[in-house]
């Protein structure tokens, strides 16, 4: 197989002598002859090209690199105008070159309808930005695969002449800026070539046209996939504005793009984005995917592209339709280069994505926010449960350590310490305090994201969300509290009980000590791997969110609800017990089940790569200090090391609280698009609130009650605070 090449294409090359070039300078630029600009471009007109497309892509190449010099053609003529930018003033010469040289003007409108003949734009206007494939992790994978390997050169369409004379994506930027009027003008002059030549202008208009069917027919079939029909419940299928949106087109293209079509394609479009709305909605109650989120992003865009093709079929031709060409091609020029990114495409689907499963979070967070005296001292006790089953939790990991195993089945066992110790508390009702931060700071930005009220100043929404603050805070206090308040006499009764009846401490005295020096503040690296814990904790409560979402969207609890064998074998009601129990408890099991498989296996993983990594979990140092202490004997617990411990403890759950919660309230507000100044304004009022009444972030006022609206993020106890 041979490779064919083109012959070389000679160039009209008409070399002016000096006298001529004088000439032209002094006619065109009469106050500056000398202006690089003026001899740039009668050297750039005197080397059109002939016949060919490559020569005449390469020298259009060259006048947009002329265009794009930062020397204004400024002060050539005494009616210039000085406020037009460099790239504005140089087409304004270009303009009134063309004007007065008749021969240049019908060179260049020759090559201008000959570059037209040979490129074709329905990529461009359909393809760029708007990927082919129905799912997110195929177009994952085809931009990885473009990104790694070359791409050939297709000269014959607009879309790789726009990224040739483009180059990065900062060029949007000035092709936007350039002068509709000035444009105007010069497809005036160079958009007619003589017949039997087609315009370029109908040529590009049947491009548009072209792209506009295209689009409809991609839109169409998306807009009409099973899952979106699914989560658009209230439109039958036969009343859809997907079905019309390819009948509209059709009309579009039979009547050439009259204005009655477009009117009645605009329509379509805006009821098209009505279903697209619908079924965002409808992901929280219905659960998102990947592909579908992937999706419904692909139809909006599809329904944009084709709103800006009919606002350019529209407009009048002249001045007006180059503003919504320039419109079109400055966005299109950012897709085209969005197009390669690997890492646009993640973060703008996964915004979406991580904004429902943090929603999802968010209203789990609801149940661990206290109002009341008497909801606060119910947080207490549930935390109390909890402090109950850590101390277990900490006497299993110790008799787990003093096992011969394995370090997988070590680790694996200890996975089964903690998941199952947590899923426990969950069933049961108990709290376990380093699981509130992530999920009350979801609540909290998912409050200060909302829109202010229309009889709202701003300052009102402000002290409002404010006072939800306090309410968190001691709500983190009460179930600390309740937890280290009795993870300690449970440890401690334990140790004693198991020394007397074995007769010998639970832990050795070099065991023990091992155990104080390890919660060191200042000897070791525990805030380090405190803080590293509470990287933990902050994502057990997205794997919570993800994995609730997974359940509603796979619809589990109904399948369940119907299964034949759970009716077989539990009957009706008792199947639906169970698909109840577990839309209940989704959140709560995910969340647990990830944490213990982290705080684990990390440590191992980390020493699989040879990083000492460690965890830190408040609960369970207390316990695992409280176990130590009894092994040690009073007397050393007045030690200094001890004592250092203990403050160390204190530290841990400082930084188990404060890193869990700083993440999951900065990827909230970011999922939710709350600007930094709304964020600043928010953190005065809770500082100026905790200087002028500091006593309800810790306790309840006796005499407040539940409140109503924003700030009643209040724990519906009647559910189990550790969901």
């Amino acid at each position: 197989m041979t490779v064919s090449t083109p012959a070389p294409q000679l160039l009209v090359r008409v070399v002016p002598s000096a006298r001529e070039v004088d000439a032209f300078c002094v006619q065109h630029a009469p106050r500056a002859p000398g202006h690089p600009a003026v001899r740039d471009l009668l050297k750039l007109l005197s080397e059109l090209p002939g016949d060919g497309l490559e020569p005449r892509l390469e020298w259009v190449e060259r006048w947009m690199h002329w265009m794009r010099d930062r020397i204004p053609a400024h002060g050539l003529t005494d009616t210039d105008d000085r406020a037009l930018s460099p790239a504005n003033s140089r087409l304004s010469l270009l303009v009134r070159v063309l004007e007065g040289e008749s021969g240049m003007r019908a060179s260049v409108t020759r090559l201008v309808a000959g570059v037209c003949a040979g490129s074709r734009g329905l990529k461009l206007f359909a393809q760029v930005g708007l990927s082919a494939g129905n799912g997110f992790f195929s177009e994952l994978t085809d931009r990885f695969v473009r990104g790694v390997l070359p791409a050939p050169p297709e000269p014959g369409k607009l879309s790789e002449l726009l990224l040739r004379l483009f180059p990065v994506p900062e060029d949007a930027e000035w092709l936007g800026a350039l002068s509709p009027a000035l444009l105007a003008r010069l497809t005036s002059l160079v958009g007619d070539p003589p017949p039997p030549e087609p315009t370029p202008s109908a040529r590009v208009r049947g491009d548009l046209m072209d792209a506009l069917l295209l689009l409809g027919v991609q839109v169409a079939g998306l807009g009409l996939a099973e899952d979106v029909r699914d989560r658009s419940p209230e439109l039958s299928f036969r009343a859809s504005p997907f079905l019309r949106l390819r009948l509209v087109c059709d009309a579009v293209l039979a009547r050439d793009g009259a204005q009655e079509a477009l009117s009645d394609l605009a329509r379509v479009v805006e009821d098209c984005r009505g279903v697209v709305r619908s079924v965002t909605r409808h992901l929280e109650e219905s659960g998102v995917s990947v592909d579908l989120v992937y999706r419904l992003e692909r139809i909006r865009r599809g329904l944009d592209r084709m709103e800006a093709i009919a606002r350019v079929l529209a407009a009048a031709r002249g001045e007006a339709r180059w503003r919504e060409a320039l419109a079109l091609l400055s966005d299109l020029l950012e897709y085209a280069h969005a197009d390669r990114s690997v890492r646009a495409l993640v973060r703008r689907n996964a915004r979406l994505m991580a904004r429902k499963i943090i929603e999802r979070t968010g209203n789990t967070g609801e149940h661990y926010i206290t109002s009341t005296q008497d909801e606060f001292h119910r947080m207490v006790h549930s935390a109390a449960g909890g402090g109950f089953l850590t101390a277990f939790t900490a006497l299993m990991k110790f008799f787990l350590a003093g096992l011969p195993l394995a370090p997988f089945f070590a680790e694996f066992f200890a996975a089964l310490n903690y998941a199952g110790s947590f899923v426990v508390m969950q069933f049961l009702g108990f709290t376990l305090a380093t699981k509130q931060p992530s999920m009350t700071a979801s609540t909290l930005a998912a409050a200060v994201g909302e829109e202010a009220g229309p009889e709202d100043d701003g300052s009102q929404r402000m002290e409002r969300l404010a006072a939800l603050v306090p309410r968190i805070t001691r709500s983190q206090l009460a179930a600390a509290l309740g937890n280290l308040g009795c993870v300690l006499p449970v440890a401690v009764a334990l140790a004693l009980g198991l020394q007397l009846l074995t007769g010998h401490s639970l832990l050795s005295v070099h065991k023990a000590e091992s155990v104080v020096e390890s919660l060191h503040p200042w000897h070791t690296a525990t805030l380090l791997w405190a803080a590293f814990t509470g990287v933990l904790l902050w994502a057990s409560s997205v794997a919570a969110g993800w994995f609730e979402n997974f359940v509603v969207y796979r619809r589990l609890p109904e399948a369940l609800a119907h299964h034949r064998v759970l009716r077989s074998l539990l009957g009706v009601n008792g199947a639906r017990r169970v698909a109840d129990a577990l839309e209940h408890h989704a959140a709560g099991v995910g969340g647990s089940v990830t944490l213990g498989v982290l705080l684990a296996f990390m440590p191992g993983i980390g020493g699989f790569f040879g990083l000492p990594l460690d965890v830190r979990h408040v609960t369970l140092s207390f316990g695992s200090l409280a176990f130590a202490g009894c092994t040690l004997g009073p007397s050393a617990v007045m030690e200094p090391g001890f004592l250092a411990a203990v403050l160390g403890v204190l530290v841990i759950g400082a930084l188990n609280f404060g890193v869990s919660f700083a993440l999951a309230l900065g990827v909230a507000l970011r999922a939710r698009d709350v600007p930094v100044r709304e964020c600043l304004r928010f953190l005065g009022a809770v500082a100026l609130r905790f200087l002028r009444h500091p006593l309800p972030f810790l306790i309840p006022p006796p005499d407040e009650s539940a409140p109503s609206g924003t700030e009643a993020q209040v724990v519906p106890l009647a559910g189990p605070p550790g969901h």
